[in-house]
């Protein structure tokens, strides 16, 4: 779920971004960093002792600078791509001739080079997996004069908090390697600004500018604990960095591992609400000691739907007791959110969660873990946009780039009410279901009238429900009534005679110079939704 304590990449500016805008009252921001004043060089003890000064650290050749173009869909024109722009990130080599990076530093990539430290040349390379949700990118070399030589970062584990941490990469404000130092200041479930996504993450207080992306962490040993991806900015706070920690990274490559590609995190399907009131507890007949989360939602196409009910109380996960408060113990002396127990299994993981039913029937069940269905999707995993034209009415699917596109940075606060509310709050009751509406009406004889009406979400078509774009297209193309009446959120209503809205299509792309009337996704012969 998005919440409005953003997050933001630490990613070189694009053309798109413009001045950066004012944060919202008082609360905190994770921001991409401006360029600052990098912290005197770190030693990198014991390595450092036997290998002489930092800068003659063969560790460091293992830590490439990343070139990236890239070309975005254009969602509010979804027949267009917008002007191509570049940026730079780091990254850095590990075992199996493979580089590390961050996915916002590869999004929407047209092509991908990289340079390692010392060397005036650049290498092509091409992506093997990007997870949105963990921000992480797998990239690889084909050239052999590129591994010439190269040594893999090694992994260690997770940090202890106040351990020395030093983030190595090519931030803003140079063409030269940059090094920083800090500590660990806190480990907890961050909220991940890519990937709109709850996940392991560790604050440190090493300052992580722009450019910073994808580079790695490393500890007093010369061991990769993490990778830098986004920092906190806000008039309250200074110099709050998060990397990616090592159990984060090691699901991303055990899962391409284990699938040849990129599956994702799992999730379990519900919505849930702390218990900490006794009137709460006492209400639902929880007796003295019972502990747990209140199930608020399930979702509907989730395995768990066929084993938990709404109201109940989930009371343990793969054997851990869930207290009141929705954290789970985790190290010595410490608790995180129970989430984390969820986010170490994979897609299609069978776990035993324990319940306490209506009545205080307590239950064991065994659910299936699955992919997390967004009825707005937060990426679109590099396809382009889906659209449908007919007599000038354009229908898209609403996705988050969608709405950033036609509303901006602070979609969250300017989009359609009802639009967010189904971006934070719905749920989707069958498989492949999309929020589709009327984007926008261009100009045309048989549409004048409804030029007013955009981004609107499209009800009803000749009275059938629509579920999807291609639930809308068949049934415009299959229609053999007279007219097509398009029932409409906030109970509008467009009708168009459905042979000259046909017969005007063509005329409508030419005046428009659009290619064709739909997109690639939808000319397929595929069945409808």
């Amino acid at each position: 779920m998005l919440t409005r304590r953003r997050a933001r990449e630490a990613r070189a500016p694009s053309p798109e971004d413009g001045p950066p805008s004012r944060p919202r009252g008082k609360n905190p921001r994770r921001l991409p960093s401006g360029p600052g004043e990098l912290s005197p060089e770190p030693s990198l003890a014991p390595r450092d002792a036997a290998r002489g000064r930092l800068g003659d650290d063969p560790l460091l050749d293992a830590i490439v600078k990343v070139f990236c173009i890239h070309t975005e869909p254009n969602f509010s024109l979804p027949w267009q791509r917008k002007r191509q722009y570049s940026s730079s990130g780091s990254g850095f080599a590990i075992p199996g001739r493979r580089i590390l990076t961050n996915a916002h530093c590869v999004d929407h990539q047209t092509q991908v080079k990289v340079k390692r430290r010392g060397s005036d040349s650049k290498y092509v390379a091409h992506t093997m997996a990007v997870g949105p949700e963990c921000d992480i990118a797998m990239l690889r070399v084909d050239d052999e004069e590129f591994w010439d030589g190269l040594q893999p970062v090694e992994f260690g584990g997770l940090p202890q908090l106040q351990d020395a941490v030093t983030v190595i990469g090519y931030p803003i404000g140079g063409d030269t390697m940059s090094v920083s130092s800090g500590v660990v200041s806190r480990i907890e479930v961050t909220p991940y600004t890519h990937g709109a996504s709850d996940l392991l993450g560790v604050q440190i207080d090493a300052a992580i500018n722009a450019g910073n992306s994808g580079g790695p962490a490393f500890n007093e040993g010369g061991e990769c604990v993490g990778i830098a991806f986004q920092s906190l900015k806000s008039e309250d706070v200074e110099n709050v960095g998060y990397i990616i920690p090592t159990p984060v990274i090691d699901h991303f490559i055990t899962d391409f591992e284990r699938n040849c590609r990129y599956m994702g995190f799992p999730c379990l399907g519900i919505e849930w609400q702390k218990m900490e009131n006794p009137h709460l507890r006492e209400g639902l007949g929880m007796s003295h000691g019972q502990k747990g989360v209140l199930v608020r939602r399930v979702e509907p196409t989730s395995p768990a739907s066929k084993h938990i009910d709404q109201y109940d109380i989930l009371m343990s996960f793969d054997g851990v007791d869930i207290a009141n408060d929705g954290t789970v113990p985790f190290r010595s002396g410490e608790r995180i959110g129970f989430t984390y127990l969820v986010s170490q299994k994979y897609i299609g993981d069978e776990v035993e969660v324990v319940l306490l039913k209506k009545g205080g029937q307590r239950v064991s069940v065994n659910i299936q873990l699955h992919a997390p269905y967004r009825l707005i999707p937060v990426h679109v995993s590099g396809k382009p946009p889906s659209y449908f034209i007919v007599g000038g009415l354009v229908f898209t699917p609403v996705t988050v780039p969608y709405l950033r596109s036609e509303y901006g940075k602070e979609y969250d606060f300017d989009a359609p009410v009802k639009l967010l509310d189904r971006m934070l709050h719905s749920m989707a009751n069958q498989e492949g279901q999309q929020i589709v509406v009327l984007s926008q009406v261009l100009a045309a004889d048989l549409s004048i009238g409804y030029e007013d009406i955009v981004n609107t979400q499209v009800i009803a078509l000749n009275g059938q429900e629509i579920h999807s774009m291609r639930t809308l297209v068949n049934l415009v193309d299959k229609c053999k009534d007279k007219y097509l009446h398009f029932d409409l959120d906030y109970n509008q209503k467009v009708v168009l005679e459905a042979k000259a809205a046909r017969a005007a299509t063509k005329s409508v792309l030419e005046v428009h110079c659009i290619p064709q009337d739909r997109s690639d996704d939808l000319r397929k012969g595929q069945k409808g939704g």
